[in-house]
């Protein structure tokens, strides 16, 4: 039989590695939390969403090129409609011909939308954003989903970039991260940087070699964004020894990584493609070492050599460790986990077992404030409800953290100082009291539900609030806002 102890441990780490206790999920998730943890490690495969309109990046910008087209035929014609000549006594008559109708693919991909629908871009995000809730509703312990949560940051699209990334954001995540969680930094680092929505969001769809054919005959050159927060923000660090020549040369070395055009001539319209016609030559170094492989392989080269860079493991392992334990990381967790990272040349299930395994990860003290995410999912889990958008959208937007939507490459904070300020947390009262008052029908006496969903972390303090309420939205919305709930 567990001790309380480790009751109340395996209490802890589901809040500080997963998503929380949900409600009707008895006792023996808590009690076995960390196996739990484990075993979703073994397993190295995680769900993904289901019941999405589009399947991936490649169908998606097949629709979203439609889309565009006719969006751009309707104004057109509006266009042509207001500036049409009038006859007789102001009476109007139409001059121009009527707008081309899309071709018979356009209709397939892309259908007339009804009245008040959404256009197709924010209607997929809806559905995404939906199906990515449902599924880490119902995950066991929660574990995965964070991880999931946790890279989609680290390499972050925004979505209010383009009607591309809008459109893409689920896919992307889907596709570059989801996969990869528990394999290699290496992978889910070329599959991130070469996805259409990054390659979009990072312009690197407009960066041409000026040594390139089309550079010489365009006169255009490099962009350096995706080249800078690759090794800024995705890989080295900005403290990782890597000086602007770097930037630049990389930028060099990524030229050509592109998206299909709606012309469909490299490939499938939307999808990844490499463009000879747009890779400067040449032999760039990149961190003193000479980069002179064809084509592609220029760029895979230097991922390779950049995800097993020693200033990649600590940066990694100092990101993890503040997401999960202390936004002062403990400096030991660290070097062990930044360790592993070095050791299995970027194994994401080593790395993610040796975090699980460490009882120092689990017997810190619950500083950590949860942030808008994971106290949404956290409060959806326990209170057993199953939202529609407008009630995952609209809270998530007021607590200033709407999915895939940063308002810049360096993904949401992770610091206690972001989610904790007086005006954050009269915000997280007033979503709490709203929650509390849309459950209260549909969810056992607060204060039974409280002794479920907190166990052995309930304070006295907390118990004797929830049991004093005026009312049970009220007793909801003071076990949410609890310091045992807040925290992890």
């Amino acid at each position: 039989m567990a001790s309380p102890s480790d009751t109340r441990k395996d209490s802890v780490g589901l809040q500080r590695f997963g998503l929380g206790f949900g409600l009707g999920q008895g006792p023996a998730i808590r009690a076995g939390a960390r196996d739990r943890m484990l075993a979703e490690i073994e397993r190295h495969a995680l769900p993904q969403p289901t019941g999405l309109p589009f399947s991936g990046a490649a169908e998606i910008g097949a629709a979203l090129y439609a889309f565009e087209d006719r969006e751009r035929l309707e104004r057109e014609a509006r266009r042509a409609a207001q500036n049409a000549p009038t006859q007789g006594a102001g009476t109007q008559v139409a001059a121009a011909q009527p707008a081309p109708a899309p071709s018979a693919s356009q209709n397939q991909m892309a259908p007339p939308k009804p009245a008040n629908e959404p256009a197709l871009p924010y209607r997929t995000y809806r559905e995404e954003v939906l199906a990515r809730v449902r599924l880490a509703l119902e995950a066991e312990t929660g574990f995965g989903e964070r991880l999931v949560q946790f890279w989609s940051n680290h390499f972050c699209i925004g979505a209010t970039k383009s009607n591309m990334t809008r459109i893409m954001a689920g896919a992307y995540e889907r596709e570059a991260i989801r996969p990869h969680v528990f394999g290699r930094f290496e992978d889910m680092l070329v599959a991130a940087e070469s996805h259409p929505a990054m390659l979009d969001f990072l312009d690197n769809r407009l960066s041409i070699g000026p040594g390139s054919p089309a550079g010489k005959r365009r006169g255009r050159g490099l962009n350096e964004n995706l080249a800078r927060e690759i090794l800024e923000l995705h890989t080295l660090g900005v403290s990782g020894g890597y000086a602007q020549v770097d930037v630049t040369n990389l930028a060099r070395i990524i030229t050509g990584w592109t998206v299909v055009g709606r012309e469909a001539v490299l490939g499938f319209p939307g999808s990844f493609a490499f463009n000879a016609g747009l890779h400067e030559p040449g032999e760039p170094p990149l961190l003193g070492k000479p980069y002179g492989q064809p084509g592609k392989e220029k760029g895979l080269a230097a991922f390779s050599d950049l995800a097993r860079h020693p200033a990649t493991a600590d940066f990694i392992a100092i990101k993890l460790v503040r997401h999960f334990v202390s936004d002062e990381p403990p400096s030991a967790l660290v070097r062990d986990l930044a360790a592993v990272f070095r050791r299995s040349e970027g194994d994401l299930a080593a790395v993610s077992r040796a975090l699980i395994e460490s009882n120092a990860a689990w017997a810190a003290e619950a500083t950590k404030i949860r942030s808008p995410q994971e106290f949404l999912l956290a409060a959806f889990r326990a209170l057993g409800r199953k939202p529609d958008f407008g009630q995952i959208i609209g809270p998530l937007s007021t607590m200033g953290q709407p999915f895939w939507q940063p308002s810049g490459p360096n993904g949401y904070p992770d610091t206690n100082d972001a989610w904790a300020s007086p005006e954050g947390i009269k915000t997280r009262i007033d979503v709490a009291a709203g929650w509390g008052r849309q459950a209260a029908g549909n969810v056992p006496d607060p204060r039974v539900l409280a002794e479920d969903i907190l166990g052995p972390l309930l304070s006295p303090e907390t118990r004797q609030a929830v049991a004093r309420a005026e009312s049970k939205p009220q007793a909801l919305a003071l076990m949410l806002m609890s310091p045992e709930f807040q925290r992890r």
